[in-house]
């Protein structure tokens, strides 16, 4: 890809769908007939690794909230609805700056433009009118914030693709229809030199099939689907399986998504430790003997069993 192409693609992504999506600076050649010019590009790090992300019971909880047998959003009753689950935005920016390697977010991150989020989510955008997320939601405030917090400007929420009423109706559709917004939401970078890809989302509303299908598919451009495991308090954590050399992976807490990402060479130590840190301070107000504290503690002992090795 020339370097002409690489800016072209960068514009081209940014208003995606009508949504902003993050800037990249220094752009790659491929090739270049110009030895000086490409000795500076030696280290940049293409590709780089957008998060696509679910909403309900991945990033905040549904609450288990239901009309009649439908769900509206999810199945998870640990946490109260609308709640974000502690160290997610950590998790998600340490994903995004993966590819610049450990330096960057301590020493470089003022010139970092990772990209930011892309969201998949069942919400139906018939009623976007209340749904719709946006930069200066609650939502997008976290994102922003965590990034913000790491000395990192302007990451966040990036394209958001919508489901439809639809989907809330006939519950079986919902994986699909997440996989077709994958598909559009790939065509940004159709050569897969710019873009690869981490899914996360949940077990409860078909975001394993729509992962799945994303690694069967397109696992060219894949590098994980990560499943947040929502069910009755202490549930058993599917063990993690490999579809087309790619992994799917279960956790609990997001300290336990990080210590496994860490294991795939996806994030560092560093990342992890941060993780951690980002998770007990949102918890710092809920009572250490509540279940939420459990899960955590159990996911930070293995953390610490593994920065010990």
């Amino acid at each position: 890809m020339t370097l002409l192409a690489a800016v072209i693609l960068a514009t081209m992504i940014a208003p995606f769908n009508g949504f902003s999506q993050s800037k990249i600076r220094n752009m790659p050649a491929a090739s270049s007939s110009n030895s000086n010019s490409s000795s500076h590009m030696v280290n940049t790090p293409f590709p780089l690794t957008q998060v696509i992300s679910d909403v309900d019971d991945t990033l905040k909880s549904s609450g288990g909230v239901k009309i009649g047998d439908i769900a509206l959003g999810g199945i998870d009753t640990q946490y109260a609805r609308g709640e974000f689950y502690p160290g997610v935005f950590q998790f998600m920016l340490e994903l995004s700056l993966s590819s610049f390697g450990e330096t960057s977010i301590t020493e470089n991150s003022q010139d970092l433009f990772p990209p930011k989020v892309a969201i998949l989510t069942a919400r139906a955008e018939e009623f976007m009118f209340a749904l719709e997320l946006k930069d200066d939601s609650k939502l997008g405030n976290a994102f922003r914030h965590a990034g913000e917090d790491c000395g990192i400007q302007n990451w966040g929420l990036g394209p958001v693709l919508y489901g439809s009423v639809a989907e809330w109706v006939i519950q079986d559709r919902k994986g699909l229809r997440k996989f077709t917004n994958f598909e559009r939401l790939i065509s940004q970078d159709p050569t897969g030199e710019i873009m690869s890809y981490v899914y996360v989302g949940d077990t409860g509303e078909l975001d394993q099939e729509a992962g799945e299908t994303m690694l069967r598919e397109y696992p060219e451009v894949m590098r994980a689907v990560f499943l947040h495991v929502v069910s009755e308090p202490f549930p058993a954590i599917p063990p993690q399986k490999l579809i087309n050399g790619r992994p799917v992976v279960f956790f609990r807490t997001y300290v336990g998504a990080a210590v496994k990402a860490c294991k795939l060479g996806l994030i560092s130590e560093h990342a992890v430790l941060r993780v951690i840190a980002a998770a007990e301070a949102a918890l710092d107000s809920v009572e250490r003997t509540s279940d939420k504290w459990v899960d955590l503690y159990h996911d930070v002992s293995e953390a610490l069993s593994l920065i010990r090795k």
